[in-house]
């Protein structure tokens, strides 16, 4: 049986409260950790990751969505691969992404992990920060769930 996660909400007023989360979070990635990002289209989840990879990388790095190109890496601290998974039509084209050979690298940030199947997000990695992006009034709610080490960092985490 499996812990239950840690569970945070945090209130985000507007999109830079959205790219100070990812930044807040960049802090604690460490290799071979998923981070899966979920929320209807336009919830923030390219802003949350953007300042998530700038924070790894350098403030003026280009990050483009991989709606198109379904998957972007970068060369950071730790090394990270950012997936957008909305176009796949079955969890068996995960094999041919990369995305396990990116978590034996470093960390994956994945957008649209439902795309994974069932059970696909808790076979990427026992450490995984699940978060959810919905609309409240006019800005934005994350749900957090940590699992494995994330349940120990959300505690830390000060946004």
């Amino acid at each position: 049986m499996h812990p239950l996660p840690e569970v945070r909400e945090i209130t985000l007023a507007d999109e830079a409260a959205t790219t100070r989360l990812g930044v807040a979070l960049a802090q604690f990635v460490a290799p071979g950790e998923a981070l899966l990002l979920n929320g209807d289209l336009g919830m923030g989840k390219s802003t949350l990751a953007r300042g998530l990879i700038r924070a790894l990388t350098r403030p003026d790095e280009d990050v483009p969505s991989p709606t198109f190109t379904i998957v972007q890496f970068y060369e950071g601290n730790p090394p990270v691969a950012h997936f957008d998974l909305y176009r796949l039509e079955d969890p068996e084209e995960i094999e041919e992404i990369g995305l396990y050979e990116a978590l034996d690298h470093g960390a994956v940030l994945i957008e649209w992990p439902e795309r994974l199947g069932t059970g696909g997000a808790e076979a990427l990695s026992p450490d995984r920060l699940s978060v959810t992006l919905e609309s409240e009034g006019e800005g934005r709610r994350a749900h957090l769930a940590g699992h494995g080490a994330w349940a120990g960092k959300l505690k830390e985490l000060h946004v």
